[in-house]
């Protein structure tokens, strides 16, 4: 059974990112996946992003915002808050923090007049775990292959949010050659980039990276509802999420 602990919380704001970071690439402060993140978050601040992370040294945080400002593919959202991230690792997990978390949100809609929380899940992406929010009371409100459910908590059931949809005509827009959507929203996916561009180049493909610099870019231009990162080849999707070369490489060959 979990053993459930409360601990302390830090909201890290404009002012604090700095001090505080935002828990991912924490120890790569220098590079340019860590301050893009940065200058993405100070934008999403004035928005009404929210971040918190785990005190006492504990290794864990949450991320929402309002769902009008939301990076994913999720549209009708504009009365609800929306988690983009929730992540408790190493030896936090099993402490009850990501209810203390997930609490965060849900309080903060709360106050703020919206009508409940929404998050993304899939199996293959860095996103919430399903079970988590089924234990917790959310519901499946929409789903898109592969494997990703609109996950939702809310008081007033009627007129939810879903997923934007289109996906194939989304990525058939982008045509030949290989093509990788990314976002500073995960500091992670500037690694992801430079994996994808090294398989094109094996193969002599057309290659181009295309940066989604907004929330409306995430919901109308990238087909996934993950948002933020896609490969496309020959105008069909064959990943959203992060991949070496050489797990590319048989995908491309396979189309």
């Amino acid at each position: 059974m979990t053993q459930l602990h409360s601990n302390p919380i830090i909201t890290v704001t404009a002012e604090t990112v700095e001090k505080h970071g935002f828990f991912c690439k924490m120890s790569a402060r220098k590079t340019s996946a860590w301050k893009r993140k940065k200058a993405w978050l100070d934008a999403r601040f004035a928005e009404g992003l929210q971040l918190r992370l785990l005190g006492n040294k504990e290794r864990g945080f949450i991320e929402f915002i309002p769902g009008k400002f939301a990076w994913r593919g999720i549209e009708n959202a504009d009365d609800f808050v929306v988690i983009h991230c929730l992540w408790v690792v190493g030896k936090s997990k099993g402490n009850g923090f990501s209810t203390q978390l997930l609490n965060e949100a849900e309080e903060w809609a709360r106050e703020n007049g919206y009508k409940g929380v929404v998050a993304l899940t899939s199996s293959g992406n860095w996103l919430i775990d399903k079970g988590i929010l089924t234990h917790h009371g959310y519901q499946s409100d929409d789903s898109a292959a592969p494997g990703y459910d609109l996950m939702l908590k809310s008081s007033s059931p009627a007129d939810p949010p879903r997923l934007s949809g289109n996906w194939s005509a989304k990525a058939a827009a982008f045509g030949p050659g290989m093509t990788v959507l990314h976002s500073a929203q995960c500091p992670y996916l500037e690694d992801a980039v430079t994996h994808a561009r090294a398989a094109p180049e094996t193969l002599d493909i057309p290659f181009r990276a295309i940066e989604i610099t907004s929330a409306a870019e995430a919901r109308t231009l990238v087909p996934n509802p993950y948002g933020v990162f896609s490969l496309i080849h020959d105008g069909r999707e064959i990943s959203s999420h992060y991949l070496l070369a050489k797990q590319i490489l048989p995908l491309i060959a396979r189309d």
